[in-house]
């Protein structure tokens, strides 16, 4: 484990894993009783995915970039009982102390001579064994985007079959260096934290995530392994330092489909890039783009559109289903629209302290996504677009995910993300958000021309809007921001 100057062997690690797991039962922690972590993509988060669950404790790992009111919401509707913090979150820390009310310890971690460090070398090991494998594991806290957080309950079964899923399913073994790009406390880190441990590999850990420094890191500290959203990609595959590496790296992506474009630039540099298709409801990547040998004859462009799509459930997970309204499997023609449904051990136990929310995610055994897609004769499914993102324009039904493909094809074009418009003859129209490259000059009706050339005019954005994209922390394009954006722009244009 590699974290700046500090390095651990496993055993090493283990040891301070066990003394944490110590500490936490001489605090009083009873089995059960919740831990929350807010910290970067350190060791001592990674810590915290043995170390608590070593005390029978259930970790809460938090999202370092929300509100203190956010995060105080999560810490009291857990019930956390203890609260580890990065020196770097001091403040939010003590606010967070200060909302949530007495009873909630804080301890400081990250620098050599904070609490944390004084807890572990005071402490003894200690390893409570699990008794239930379908025990709670950990709390997992949605984006919260639609209403408050909804606390998604993981159990040790499916963290335990996930994180050797994505160990086989990405080819880690104790050659491997994985860098870690991709938030630990979203989804545990897709489970990845007991998967990279799982196959002995080399942990490099990343406060913060920065371009240039992932390029130095490829380049010179032999990383095999990476994950990120799509937009990460994108921020490495356009950064000023991007040039092909001498060796294949494999990159692991989800929450977003990957444009054909993104897809096939990061196979220029050397990236093989494969698609992951999950929720934190599922662990992480409940679906994977598994590739067929026989694709790799076929031209780019056409590899760039396959890899594009979900796929297939990985090795732990049940068949998939696209399932109509009445929960109906609907006809692999890859046309038919219907919602993807999972089921599996890699299901969460359900939502905390949210029975109505769990039935309706869960009306029959199986949870629905919330994502439309087709099923393919081939058994790959492929998403359309949320439900909520389908745009209904006089009676058709266009998919943002399409408009959004063929902008990001425009050479110009770096990122886009298009909403649903209100419009006072078609009712929805769509319209653009478009990050262009550095340097680039393509105007608004350049791009709308474009647009109509490679799609059915009617689907071509009736507005465009140029500048960045709002993000979560993830790197999620957060489109309910630009549908208030988009709103707020059709009602300049109808006063005009």
């Amino acid at each position: 484990m590699i974290d700046d100057e500090r390095r651990f062997t496993y055993a090493e690690l283990l040891d301070r894993c066990l003394r944490l797991g110590g500490a936490l039962r001489n605090m009083g922690i009873p089995e059960g009783g919740r831990v929350a972590v807010l910290a970067p993509n350190t060791h001592v988060l990674l810590e915290s995915h043995y170390g608590v669950p070593f005390a029978g404790a259930v970790l809460v790992a938090l999202n370092t970039r929300l509100t203190a009111g956010d995060l105080s919401f999560i810490v009291a509707h857990s019930g956390a009982q203890v609260l580890i913090y990065d020196y770097e979150f001091e403040s939010v820390a003590r606010d967070i102390a200060a909302q949530v009310g007495g009873g909630l310890r804080l301890v400081r971690a990250g620098r050599p001579d904070d609490s944390y460090e004084h807890l572990l070398s005071s402490s003894g090991p200690w390893h409570r064994a699990v008794a239930d494998e379908r025990g709670l594991l950990s709390i997992n806290y949605t984006s919260g985007t639609t209403g408050k957080p909804k606390g998604v309950m993981y159990h040790h079964r499916g963290a335990y079959l996930q994180a050797l899923a994505m160990a086989m399913e990405t080819r880690l073994d104790c050659d491997s260096t994985f860098l870690w790009t991709l938030p630990m406390f979203h989804c545990n880190g897709w489970c990845f934290p007991w998967g990279v441990t799982a196959a002995g590999a080399v942990h490099l850990c990343l406060r913060r995530f920065d371009a240039g420094r992932v390029w130095k890191h490829l380049r010179e500290s032999g990383v095999t392994h990476l994950n990120g959203a799509p937009t990460v990609l994108v921020m490495l595959a356009w950064h000023p330092d991007a040039a092909r590496l001498a060796r294949a790296v494999r990159v692991a992506t989800g929450g977003a489909p990957p444009t054909p474009a993104i897809l096939k630039r990061m196979a220029e540099l050397g990236m093989d890039v494969t698609h992951l298709y999950g929720l934190t409801e599922t662990f992480g990547p409940a679906v994977i783009c598994e590739w067929r040998g026989e694709w790799g004859r076929l031209p780019m462009e056409q590899q760039a559109l396959i890899k594009a799509r979900q796929g297939v459930g990985n090795v732990i997970s049940q068949e998939l289903r696209v399932v109509d309204p009445r929960g109906n499997d609907v006809p692999q023609d890859g046309m038919t629209l219907g919602e993807i449904a999972l089921r599996g051990n890699n299901v969460m136990l359900g939502y905390y302290q949210d029975e109505i929310a769990t039935r309706k995610a869960i009306p029959d055994g199986w949870f629905r996504t919330g994502d439309l897609g087709v099923m393919h004769s081939d058994g790959y499914i492929e998403i359309k677009d949320r439900a909520k993102d389908i745009i209904l324009s006089g009676g058709e039904n266009i998919a943002s995910i399409e408009v959004e493909r063929a902008l990001c094809a425009h050479p110009d074009v770096m990122e886009a993300a298009v909403v649903a418009g209100p419009d006072p003859k078609w009712g929805e129209v769509p319209v653009a958000f478009v990050a262009l490259k550095a340097g680039a000059a393509v105007t608004e009706a350049e791009l709308v021309a474009y647009a109509r050339e490679h799609m059915a005019h009617f689907k071509a954005p009736k507005r465009i809007d140029f500048g960045d994209l709002p993000k979560n922390a993830t790197g999620k394009i957060q489109k309910f921001v630009l549908r208030d954006r988009a709103r707020e722009m059709m009602k300049r244009e109808l006063k005009q």
